[in-house]
């Protein structure tokens, strides 16, 4: 069955090295059969987390491209989030912020 936006993805309580192959073994299906072309995956399960968690996620957004398909990571933990940053790859998995339509009218 496929999922819809209204049904993320879910990630599990612990991504390390250990858990990353069955989980994306897991995920990569999924991501690719969703119903919607906007995947989400919700990532604030996460307690316990190594670079796999960061290579898992980049792999399940490669596959989401791959099928015509936008990857949205939600509620992504602030140490993942700071990972990604010193790794130079949270551009890839937090979009940037969306200007307030009020701040962008101020600045017009």
């Amino acid at each position: 069955m496929a999922r819809s936006a209204s049904n993320p993805l879910q990630l599990p309580k612990e991504l390390t090295y250990r858990q990353g192959r069955d989980c994306l073994l897991r995920l990569r299906p999924l991501v690719i059969g969703h119903a919607d072309a906007r995947v989400v995956v919700d990532a604030s399960a996460v307690k316990v987390f190594d670079s796999a968690a960061l290579a898992v996620l980049l792999a399940c957004r490669r596959a989401a491209q791959e099928a015509g398909k936008q990857l949205v990571v939600e509620g992504l933990p602030k140490g993942l989030q700071s990972m990604a940053a010193l790794y130079g790859v949270d551009g890839l998995l937090m979009p940037a912020p969306v200007p307030d339509a009020a701040a962008t009218a101020q600045q017009g």
